[in-house]
């Protein structure tokens, strides 16, 4: 599918989606992390199904993720995001910081945790001695794991459109299925967020009930580890300008 192919389906997608009498918010800031497992000939994603009952998105199926939280801008990390990455995070941002796309991929990373039982990071050096108290941060701790952000690629950014109950400026991470480093069971379940996990190949993944932008990002996705999955590749960035997306390189 061309550029111009996507972003006329985008389009059309969305425009069922905007409410012309809702004001028009202000996206907040968040964080999705996309798992892939290489292993195979046809790699595979890591899909969650949202609880039926659920307000936004109810049914659809997400890779983990939600906005940043104040313990996200302190919680102690090993390793640091690639400087390819930390340049298209801080590209076309209101004052732009180190610390914002730090707590950027931590909260991928946290809210991977929460909505899964995956920790990612690294057991080599024991847990922190300290995180952010009052957070989810500290089940990290008690299982030795210190956030890796080496581990992470940065893929994604797309700004939900106006008019709409809720807005995100969402900046896609990826990482691979090694960064797991431990797992809390009973997270999954018929009355979470979150009733059930698969892992899908890319196909199987487009052909699931998704969010418009998801199907998108999975297009990005697919074409970026068939040019080798490295930092250096360029970052789409997908906004509306003029009533219409429009797809920028980061």
């Amino acid at each position: 599918m061309t550029d111009t192919e996507t972003l006329a389906k985008m389009d059309r997608l969305v425009s069922t989606e905007t409410n012309l009498k809702l004001p028009t918010l202000r996206p907040v800031d968040a964080a999705t992390l996309i798992l892939i497992d290489r292993k195979g000939k046809s790699p595979k994603v890591l899909m969650g199904k949202r609880h039926a009952g659920l307000k936004f998105m109810p049914g659809k199926f997400v890779f983990p993720g939600g906005r940043i939280e104040a313990g996200d801008r302190s919680m102690t990390v090993t390793g640091a995001l690639h400087p390819r990455a930390e340049q298209a995070l801080m590209a076309r941002v209101t004052r732009p910081s180190t610390q914002r796309s730090r707590a950027l991929a931590l909260a991928a990373i946290r809210e991977t945790f929460e909505e899964t039982g995956l920790l990612l990071g690294s057991k080599d050096y024991g847990g922190p001695e300290s995180v952010p108290a009052g957070t989810v941060w500290t089940a990290f701790q008690e299982r030795g794991i210190f956030p890796d952000l080496e581990a992470l690629h940065f893929i994604g950014r797309a700004i939900t459109p106006p008019k709409r109950v809720r807005r995100f400026d969402t900046r896609f991470f990826a990482a691979d299925r090694t960064a797991i480093a431990d797992e809390i069971l009973g997270v999954i379940g018929p009355e979470a967020e979150l009733v059930e996990l698969a892992w899908v190949t890319i196909a199987q993944a487009k052909a699931l009930d998704l969010p418009p932008i998801t199907t998108v990002v999975l297009d990005e996705l697919e074409a970026r580890i068939a040019a080798g999955f490295g930092h250096q590749l360029p970052v789409p960035f997908f906004h509306q300008q003029r009533g219409r997306f429009v797809r920028e390189l980061l």
